[in-house]
């Protein structure tokens, strides 16, 4: 599997924060019956390695498990070994994205300046997260692809159904939706999981229309 061809034939990554070892695969299923194939599980939640783990092994063979909020080389090892397919970061450390290289996986560091973004990308990211993208707007997504048209960039922070057709229209490879789509601690139904599951469906439908 081409993870990085994947994830942008998905387009579509939720940011799962606080989820624990009870609730991760029923997320996960959530997730992938509204036709959302592709989540990162931020790394600051408690036994993150667990929870890759966990979801790598329920239901890896049908959506890409990644890790977020990945902030140095030890913690993108630890991922890594758990099983994530791709590392997302909020910032640029470019040891953190030589480290996730060297194990052959999709590396996705977060910046927001021209340089920023240039500078990871020269040190082997595969994809740039733009945030906050809702700090600048659609527009910036577009004037950083004037110059800079071979970098795909995912749009992270505010993105939410009234905005993000606005993203991909202006360029965006890919769209990070976190607690407008995931609140684990709202999850506690089947009725809770058959509404994301509806968000999820809204979600898709309009990233399909917009593309």
């Amino acid at each position: 599997m081409n993870v990085l061809v994947e994830l942008q034939k998905s387009g579509l990554v939720a940011v799962v924060r606080e989820s624990n070892l009870e609730n991760i695969v029923p997320i996960c299923e959530a997730l992938y019956e509204g036709g959302i194939h592709a989540l990162e599980i931020t790394a600051e939640t408690p036994r993150v390695a667990a929870l890759i783990e966990k979801a790598a092994e329920k239901i890896g063979n049908k959506i890409l498990v990644g890790a977020g909020t990945v902030l140095d080389p030890e913690t993108a090892r630890a991922v890594i070994a758990a099983g994530a397919k791709f590392v997302v970061s909020p910032t640029l450390n470019i040891d953190t994205i030589k480290t996730v290289k060297r194990y052959g996986i999709v590396s996705i560091p977060g910046a927001l300046t021209p340089t920023e973004i240039l500078t990871a990308y020269e040190h082997g990211a595969d994809m740039i997260k733009v945030f906050p993208a809702n700090v600048f707007g659609p527009g910036y997504v577009k004037s950083i692809h004037g110059p800079m048209p071979q970098i795909p960039l995912m749009v992270t922070g505010g993105i939410n159904l009234d905005n993000m057709k606005d993203y991909l229209k202006n360029g965006a490879a890919a769209i990070g939706i976190g607690s407008n789509l995931v609140n684990p601690k709202k999850l506690k139904t089947e009725a809770d999981y058959e509404e994301l599951t509806q968000q999820s469906k809204l979600y898709r439908m309009a990233f399909d229309e917009a593309k």
